[in-house]
């Protein structure tokens, strides 16, 4: 299984919460963005990580989705449950 990208990512938030006018997603310089300063709230968060593991076949600790205040950290969680899908 491949790795979730960035730009998938940025793809699956367009599709599930739109994207604030005036907010450019492409880019690199979003890795360390704070989804809340992307337009991005809770609620867009969830239902973008209910999609990723439905598709991917993963379940995402709660606990650490808290945490993931960024791109490049919700890369990683993801990232890290597929890793771990993979090799299991």
């Amino acid at each position: 299984m491949r790795h979730l990208e960035l730009t998938d990512l940025t793809r699956l938030l367009r599709d599930c919460a739109g994207e604030d006018e005036g907010v450019d997603l492409d880019g690199a310089h979003v890795l360390d963005t704070l989804f809340y300063d992307l337009g991005y709230d809770s609620l867009a968060l969830l239902q973008t990580t209910g999609l990723i593991e439905r598709q991917y076949d993963i379940t995402l600790d709660e606990e650490a989705m808290d945490e993931a205040e960024t791109p490049r950290k919700y890369l990683e969680l993801v990232n890290r449950a597929l890793s771990v899908r993979v090799t299991a």
